[in-house]
């Protein structure tokens, strides 16, 4: 405390030893154990004791040896360097405590101040200095009685708790959550809210903590009760609880929190605060609920998918058994759908899902269901019907599932459009009742499926009921199956109907037609696979074996000096494949057959779904020097193809006046047809010969014969063929 320009103590201003003054000879003995006993005290003090003079000439008295502890200076050193005391605080804190001095020796306020020391090794260390003015009984001062305490070590904890504090803050206020304090009583009131709540729910941590009644305010009124419940339950027993509930926020968001919450308990045990973290979880909840939708829904048209459709069957079946009512259940399959995708992209097929998903849900009650199976089939549940009779005896069930399906078909009469193209669809639909047809659910879809598969076999657009006699149709659902390995393995077989020169009499090719010898025993007919192979989309498959083994044929053919022209059929699909010329071009050159010899047939039926495009494809085909033709009945558009005669005739190609039959050819069907008719050629393995057993044609019976335009001024009818395949019959 003595500043460095006060005048030097007088030698002895106190008696040796830390406050231990003069004392007379009859005292001092008394004394001495007490002194001794103060001295022993002070110097294991863990502070550092000292006493300053407070007059001008005098000094630091006395110092405890703590000070070499403290600063590493030794007591008689400290004393004897009293003057530069100030040398040993830290040079950014020296003015500051140099002033405190100065201020307590003029008023005789007590010091108090605390500083950073240098210790003689360089270290910093924190110190707190307190002295007080002591004075004697008529109040004149005697000296400065100090103390210096260590405190580094509180600082640094200081330094750290403040870090601490200052992160969990940082962590607090940056997390995206809602972190409060609320007090445990019955106001419910909150004393701390993070500035998150403004984020989240649009308010302000003042607003919230100046009405305690907020947070009840804004609960969703389908929670409130749980939510309020829980935490005054939390509150009373002093447990942590968590809880998940909707807040609706000033501007009518709704936003799903997750709150745990944990209640700090005063000390007598009783909860004095809750201290929670408020989580949004709003994108989760919503995750949920789309998850849980999805499950029973199907994502492209938001229907109920199969698996919704056959719970929901199911209960319909049990209250129809316990309140006598009947069940209808409609199968519907979108008609040649696949040539929509391959025409305008699944993109656009799917739009067009979607489009007829919204035509079928106005024609049910809002009792019934509406479902997507799956691809292009929906499912339509009709239950509760009542089973009264109606006209002619038609019973109340099958009344309410015909005018289900009219009303479809009604629906789908008006055209879709789909990037601004008209596009008219209709669906085959099978009808299966309960109790009528079946007894339980799996069987009632079974039928309805049947009878959807014989709706598609008459036709495009109806629909069928069941009927007992529809386990024949049912069986030939197993044809899928039989398909699909048939295709694997190539199961196949081809005949070729010969074509004949009506004039001459001479054969001068033949058409390929399919087969497909059943494992069973016999053919299976093109007409039951072949619709069946489109649906599946196998068709591609089978045409192109159709195109590969012609030309293995004709190779085989050409080896023995005979050159035939032959002629297969294009399929819809095939004709709706991006580049069909380009396709089947490649096959026929990597065969090494003259595509003057090549003859590609279009049904007319199949030319009409775009004339425009079928015509492309047909300039396509002559551009590459093929011949193509199309077949079928005549039709007011389908004449406008043959009224061209330079380039869309009936038979496009390479002029055909001259022959391609070479005279062996000629020979060889002399030699197989003796008596002028001939039953045609079926695949071997050392190639096709001629039959001559026999005067019938074993490909179907056909004994029509086929003669090119080009050869004689009219052809002579033909048997029916198939119009949707790569063969006819």
């Amino acid at each position: 405390m003595t500043r460095p320009d006060d005048a030097h103590p007088d030698a002895n201003p106190v008696g040796p030893g830390f406050l231990s003054p003069a004392l007379d000879e009859r005292t001092a003995a008394g004394a001495s154990d007490l002194g001794s006993r103060y001295r022993a005290l002070i110097d294991h003090l863990p502070a550092v004791l000292y006493i300053d003079g407070v007059a001008a000439g005098t000094a630091v008295l006395d110092v405890s040896p703590r000070i070499h502890d403290l600063l590493g200076i030794e007591p008689a050193e400290w004393v004897d360097t009293y003057d530069r005391w100030h040398e040993r605080v830290h040079p950014d804190d020296r003015e500051r405590v140099v002033a405190a001095c100065d201020r307590a020796i003029a008023t005789g306020e007590p010091f108090r101040v605390q500083y950073r020391g240098l210790h003689r090794n360089g270290a910093v260390v924190w110190i707190r200095d307190e002295a007080v003015l002591i004075r004697d009984a008529s109040g004149v001062p005697q000296y400065w009685l100090g103390i210096m305490m260590d405190q580094s070590e509180l600082i640094q904890a200081q330094v750290g708790l403040r870090d601490a504090r200052s992160k969990f803050g940082a962590l607090v206020e940056q997390i995206p959550a809602i972190v409060y304090i609320d007090v445990a009583d019955e106001s419910m009131s909150s004393t701390y809210v993070s500035p998150q709540i403004e984020d989240i729910l649009g308010v302000t941590p003042q607003a919230y903590l100046d009405d305690p009644d907020l947070w009840s305010a804004m609960l969703h009124p389908d929670d409130r009760a749980r939510a309020i419940e829980t935490y005054t339950t939390g509150r009373e027993t002093g447990e942590p609880f968590t809880m998940e509930y909707r807040l609706i926020a000033p501007d009518g968001r709704v936003v799903w929190f997750q709150d745990s919450a944990l209640v700090l308990k005063d000390a007598d045990g009783r909860p004095s605060l809750i201290q929670g973290v408020m989580l949004d979880v709003t994108e989760r909840k919503q995750a949920e609920a789309r998850l849980a939708f999805l499950a029973y829904h199907d994502s492209l048209t938001s229907l109920p998918n199969k698996a919704m459709f056959d719970e929901l069957l199911e209960l319909a079946l049990a209250r129809a058994d316990r309140h006598e009512h009947g069940v209808a259940v409609l199968t519907l399959d979108v008609d040649n759908f696949k040539l929509v995708n391959d025409s305008l992209g699944h993109e656009a097929g799917d739009r067009l899902i979607a489009a007829l998903a919204e035509r079928l849900r106005g024609a049910t009650r809002e009792t019934d269901l509406v479902a997507r199976q799956g691809g292009d089939e929906f499912l339509l549940l009709l239950a509760d019907i009542e089973p009264t009779s109606g006209p002619a005896g038609t019973d109340g069930v099958t009344m309410a599932a015909i005018q289900v399906a009219d009303r479809v078909e009604h629906l789908l009469e008006s055209p879709f459009e789909l990037d601004g193209t008209e596009l008219y669809a209709s669906v085959s639909i099978g009808i299966s009742l309960y109790p009528a047809d079946a007894a339980d659910a799996g069987g009632l879809l079974r039928n309805a499926d049947a009878a959807m598969f014989r709706a598609k076999q008459s036709g495009p657009g109806g629909y069928v009921m069941h009927h007992a006699d529809d386990s024949d149709a049912r069986s030939k659902l197993s044809l899928s199956t039989r398909l699909r390995k048939a295709v694997d393995q190539q199961s196949w077989t081809l005949h070729y109907q010969p074509l004949i020169e009506l004039g001459t009499g001479d054969m001068y090719g033949v058409e390929a037609l399919i087969r497909w010898p059943d494992p069973n025993g016999g053919m299976v007919a093109p007409g039951e696979f072949i619709p069946l192979a489109e649906e599946m989309g196998l068709i591609d498959a089978i045409g192109g074996w159709v195109v590969e083994e012609i030309g293995r044929q004709d190779a085989i053919w050409r080896a023995e000096g005979i050159e035939l022209e032959v002629g297969f059929n294009l399929s819809p699909r095939q004709l709706w494949q991006d580049d069909p010329v380009g396709r089947i071009a490649q096959q026929i050159r990597a065969a090494g057959m003259d595509p003057a010899r090549v003859t590609v047939e279009i049904t007319e039926s199949t030319a009409m779904n775009d004339p425009d495009h079928t015509l492309d494809v047909l300039h396509g085909f002559k551009d590459s020097g093929w011949r193509s033709t199309t077949s079928g009945p005549a039709t007011r558009r389908s004449r406008d193809f043959a009224t061209c005669p330079s380039t869309c005739s009936r038979s496009i190609g390479p002029s055909s006046g001259r022959s391609t039959r070479t005279p062996r050819a000629r020979a060889w069907y002399r030699r197989s047809s003796p008596s002028r008719t001939t039953s045609g050629w079926s695949r071997s393995p050392r190639g096709s010969r001629p039959r001559t057993s026999g005067g019938s044609w074993p490909t179907g019976g056909a004994r029509s014969v086929k003669a090119s335009t080009s050869r004689a001024p009219s052809r002579p009818s033909r048997s029916p063929r198939c119009t949707a395949g790569p063969a006819c019959t």
